[in-house]
């Protein structure tokens, strides 16, 4: 593969990289300054331009995004940033606001210019505390050197930027459960419309993006959106409505390999290229099961599918739901596949926010039924069970409010489905086990 820069990660690891002196000291805010000098709708259409994607899971274009708030509205309009980072095998966010927090605070800046916002709210999940204290010391940072504030650099604009720590809950990962937190209630996500572009926090125009994104940001302002779409994938002629996966890439890489850890790689890199080339090979020496190609939700891949391209449309067509956070989490050819399976269920049905009942019932019987199987109790006809109910809970047969259980049952269906194999085998031999344990209580007595 041809040699990649880092950039989103490349201040990673300097002396005191957290500092708003050292990161002045390479060019910080200078990016933030030449969108000042800009019209915001300006500011917008570069970041348009650049065909950035939303690195939180969905993918939607950010620009785009950006254009669906209301023109002329008298205000207030709000930026809400997602540091929640919930999707297990997701930590590319907290490198960020930990080792390079002005990267994104400048990407947050910006932003607020191109939409006309005047306040930010960081969402952080409540378990990141170094990532508050570094972020809370940044943005004083800010306030001190006058670049937010009231007035910012004479130019009449004002910004605030608020953090705010969340209780932890996955379903604050997605966009009205976080307003609903960040407004003090209850985190159960909103039927939609309206959208938060139109009525979000405090029932005022919201834009919610992620960390990542922001970040990237930074980056297109200071480099330009041609820097941005001469990496990473162009999109698909086959796919009308394909906007491209341009861009680098943060990718958390765990589970069975050598050297986990975040990489940046350009969009497009498959899992093979990951696992071999960045972490080391798989532990042990052993061979690849499956590999869930961006946190959990999105399903698994099979050890034949290794070479699809991690980018936002390359796992659909190996029918994982997409690729996520970029969350890369290894499964070796020692592991059970009905355990990986039981854990991600269990997961879910904690994780489900029950407001939904297909959401709260489904995630809740997908996981009975796997722990049945998984004591040896299961029957062959469960599998079809299985896939009947994760067919019939989610946004996409539209039965829920959000997509949590859209999530909660691709890593079912997907499975299931390439896995079945494995899993008759295993509820066979379970069976056969359980029937020798009877026999031989039953001949003790």
């Amino acid at each position: 593969m041809a040699k990649f820069e880092p950039v989103l990660l490349a201040r990673w690891g300097k002396p005191n990289s957290q500092s708003l002196e050292t990161y002045r000291a390479d060019g910080g805010y200078e990016a933030f300054k030449k969108a000042l000098a800009m019209p915001p709708d300006d500011v917008i259409n570069v970041v348009k331009d650049s065909g950035l994607r939303g690195r939180g899971g969905a993918g939607f274009p950010t620009g785009v995004k950006w254009t669906f708030l209301p023109k002329n509205h008298p205000g207030p309009i709000y930026l809400a940033i997602n540091g929640d980072e919930s999707e297990p095998g997701t930590f590319n966010n907290r490198i960020l606001m930990e080792e390079d927090p002005h990267q994104v605070l400048e990407g947050i800046c910006i932003s607020c210019h191109a939409i006309k916002s005047s306040a930010a709210y960081i969402y952080l999940r409540y378990e990141f505390g170094r990532s508050y204290r570094v972020l809370k010391k940044a943005i004083e940072e800010l306030y001190a050197a006058g670049l937010i504030g009231k007035n910012i650099q004479g130019t009449g604009f004002n910004l605030d930027i608020y953090l705010h720590r969340g209780a932890g809950a996955y379903i604050c990962g997605e966009e009205t459960g976080l307003i609903e937190s960040l407004e003090g209630k209850r985190a159960w996500p909103r039927i939609k419309p309206p959208f938060p572009a139109i009525e979000g926090l405090f029932r005022k125009p919201t834009i919610v993006n992620n960390i990542e994104t922001m970040a990237c940001v930074t980056q297109i302002l200071k480099r330009g959106s041609d820097w941005f779409k001469s990496i990473g994938v162009p999109p698909d002629p086959n796919i009308p409505r394909d906007a491209g996966s341009y861009g680098p890439k943060l990718y958390c890489l765990s589970g069975h390999v050598n050297k986990p850890g975040c990489y940046e790689a350009p969009l497009g890199i498959t899992s093979r290229q990951l696992i071999d080339e960045y972490g080391g090979g798989v532990l042990n020496g052993r061979k690849v099961k499956a590999v869930v190609p961006g946190g959990i939700s999105m399903g698994f891949l099979s050890a034949d599918e290794l070479d699809i391209p991690l980018d936002f449309n390359g796992p659909g067509k190996a029918g994982c739901l997409g690729l996520g956070t970029a969350a890369v989490v290894v499964v070796d050819d020692s592991t059970s596949i009905v355990d990986v399976l039981f854990n991600c269920a269990r997961f879910f049905s904690h994780e489900s926010c029950g407001q939904c009942t297909p959401c709260r019932e489904g995630t809740a019987w997908m996981r009975k039924i796997l722990e049945r199987i998984r004591n040896g109790q299961g029957e062959l006809r469960d599998l079809d069970l299985l896939l009947e109910v994760s067919g019939s809970i989610g946004i996409i047969p539209g039965t829920t409010i959000c997509g949590l259980s859209d999530g909660a049952a691709w890593p079912v269906k997907n499975a299931v489905k390439k896995f079945r194999g494995e899993f008759e085998e295993f509820i066979k031999s379970g069976k056969k086990l359980v029937r020798e344990c009877e026999l031989a209580v039953a001949g003790a007595h």
